[in-house]
């Protein structure tokens, strides 16, 4: 039996890989003075009908509980996080910088780089409405691609206004009622052939590419670019007007990040949000932020060769000699581990042979031999790459662990494993 479409297995080396691209996230996000903040994997439908528009209302997982209740699997966490902060928002100085890595779903067609479940980071700025914060978000972004060893000729963020639409609606007197339909025709423009979108954008298409090929000047645009020079990074951003974002609630700047050749999906996305609070019922608060998936990602770092994720290894193999060894093995093991280390030992009786190389297999750093010399307070602790070995004394093993020998303090090169004189084989 296979999962379900668009969802994943994660064996172990796969969740190595998911694992260190989510801590990366935290780990920059942390280091941009962000904290972390969580919610319920489901919620009203009610609060996906107010805020996000009709495309993902059509990808909403959603049932009716036992309570009548019209409930969804969160498609995405932005409408949870205005949630959140309008119920509590006095609690907490503004601005605040929370980020969330959530699993979310949604029911669309599973292709390359999208998924029907994938792992999010989002980090986003409440209660401060100065360019600095959209600059600050942005530039988050960047260096976390930066930090995988991306370079400006891997990735570019594009940089839009929804602004900039808005004024071109009024000069064209295009409805209300209009908008979002231009935008979501806009925002596929890369997706579907030219006729295709002209075809959607009727009478507007011409004014509408005129614009995207030959650019305008729009003041807000230039300040984040211009703030995003003063920090050294403007070779990873540049002025787009195809990014509209799909999304219903976005009122400001907008942006994109893609790979520079095209090759996939957009990697990240996000914009301003002024009104999302006050649309839920609550005050009016800015806010700005993103959205980032484990997906598009990691294809994009294993086709760049950027993320070499090991599974994790023990510090320390013990190997049990003999079976009447065993009770004061089990101590030792259990000893070291209450001391911080990772331990581990053959489960059930097994030649020492086969120990030796299941400590080889598992990548262990050290391994213990528990011999007749156990029973005299005393272990000898090997060294698996270098083969070096030594015997000391149980009270000065986490120390030898933690600290390694003297260069002059460890025995010759131990026995190939398997020879005749391998101790314990004979």
């Amino acid at each position: 039996m296979q999962p379900l479409p668009g969802f994943r297995d994660f064996y172990p080396e796969d969740l190595a890989f998911r694992e260190a691209i989510l801590c990366r996230w935290r780990t920059m996000a942390r280091r941009y003075g962000f904290v972390e903040y969580d919610g319920p994997v489901l919620e009203p439908l009610e609060l996906y009908r107010k805020k996000s528009g009709a495309e993902i209302l059509d990808q909403v997982y959603q049932f009716t509980d036992r309570g009548g209740r019209l409930v969804a699997m969160r498609p995405e966490i932005t409408p949870t996080l205005a949630r959140m902060v309008r119920a509590r928002h006095r609690d907490y100085r503004k601005p605040l910088k929370w980020f969330s890595i959530p699993q979310v779903y949604r029911y669309e067609r599973a292709q390359r780089g999208r998924l029907r479940e994938h792992f999010q980071w989002n980090c986003d700025i409440l209660g401060e409405e100065s360019r600095e914060a959209d600059i600050e978000v942005v530039a988050l972004l960047i260096d976390l691609l930066r930090s995988f060893g991306l370079g400006a000729e891997d990735f570019v963020v594009r940089v839009s206004d929804r602004g900039f639409w808005a004024r071109f609606f009024e000069r064209h007197q295009v409805r209300e009622e209009q908008r979002y339909g231009i935008f979501q025709a806009i925002d596929k423009i890369e997706r579907q052939p030219r006729e295709k979108t002209e075809e959607a954008l009727g009478p507007l298409a011409a004014p509408i590419f005129r614009l995207i090929d030959e650019g305008e000047p729009w003041e807000p645009v230039d300040r984040i670019l211009a703030g995003l020079g003063a920090r050294g990074l403007s070779a990873f951003a540049e002025l787009d007007y195809r990014v509209v974002r799909g999304l219903a609630y976005y009122t400001g700047t907008v942006f994109e990040a893609f790979d520079r050749q095209g090759a996939f999906r957009a990697i990240a996305g996000g914009g301003r949000y002024d009104d999302l609070l006050e649309r839920l019922g609550g005050e009016p608060m800015p806010a700005v932020g993103f959205g980032m998936g484990d997906v598009v990602l990691g294809e994009l770092l294993r086709a760049k060769g950027k993320l070499q994720a090991a599974l994790p290894r023990p510090e320390v193999f013990v190997v049990i000699s003999e079976e009447e060894i065993r009770p004061a093995a089990v101590r030792l093991v259990h000893s070291l581990r209450e001391e911080g280390f990772s331990v581990d030992y053959p489960l059930h009786a097994a030649k020492p042979k086969k120990q030796w190389e299941r400590a080889e297999a598992v990548g262990a750093r050290h391994a213990l031999l528990a011999d007749f010399r156990l029973m005299e307070g005393k272990v000898e602790v090997r060294e698996m790459v270098s083969r070096r070995s030594r015997v000391v004394s149980l009270e000065a093993i986490g120390a030898l662990l933690k600290t390694g020998a003297r260069e002059s303090e460890w025995g010759g090169e131990s026995p190939p494993l398997g020879s005749p004189g391998e101790k314990g084989l004979e």
